[in-house]
């Protein structure tokens, strides 16, 4: 799997989560790891790569980033729908093994001190910006995306390549309950013509 794993520029980034999808989030402190399932995560900059991710105060991975300052946003896939439900309905908090009843599988890379879950189309490396107030009163986390990969059979040349590949390589999009959307067929709009000047704009 390490073979298709292919770094992608933290300016371009945002392109990795810009459509909206469901996602994981893996955090590491002091010798423990969870991993957690969030849909409230979006592009906040290109440059410096920021995003942000709305983390519940009873999510015990939400403990492990404001301790650790760090962790990774993953794009999981349309086969691993059961995994991204059992991970944002059990917690760390109350079942212990939670990861491993999950059958969760990680892996780490080099320079990366937050574990990844493998299987998924990409990862978002982040470093925490401690905004005290967002955290408490909100809930919004903001990260700098340090470093992001994306799964060459998925993500090629900048651009997700979802119409190309098998169903089960798509990106999911949680409403509730349990039910998914999986991201559907491009639709590709040509460019506006220029405008005359004097002409309303929008």
């Amino acid at each position: 799997m390490l073979d298709h794993i292919v770094p992608v520029e933290p300016a371009k980034a945002y392109r990795l989560i810009n459509h909206g999808p469901a996602t994981l989030v893996s955090a590491r402190h002091n010798g423990a790891d969870n991993v957690m399932a969030a849909s409230w995560v979006c592009a906040l900059d290109y440059e410096p790569a920021r995003l942000t991710v709305v983390l519940d105060k009873t999510a015990f991975t939400r403990g492990l980033i404001e301790k650790s300052r760090s962790f990774v946003i993953q794009v999981p896939v349309a086969a691993q729908a059961s995994l991204v439900h059992y991970l944002g309905s059990h917690s760390l908090s109350c079942e212990a093994d939670k990861l491993a009843q999950s059958g969760v599988s990680l892996f780490e890379l080099s320079g990366v001190d937050v574990p990844l879950v493998s299987g998924c189309a990409a990862w978002l490396y982040c470093e925490l910006i401690p905004e005290a107030h967002n955290q408490q009163a909100y809930d919004l986390f903001i990260g700098e995306i340090k470093a992001a990969w994306a799964d060459s059979r998925a993500f090629k040349d900048g651009h997700w390549q979802f119409e190309r590949g098998a169903a089960d390589w798509r990106s999911l999009h949680y409403i509730a309950g349990g039910h998914f959307y999986t991201t559907g067929d491009p639709l590709d709009v040509p460019d506006a013509p220029l405008q005359t000047p004097g002409e309303p704009q929008g």
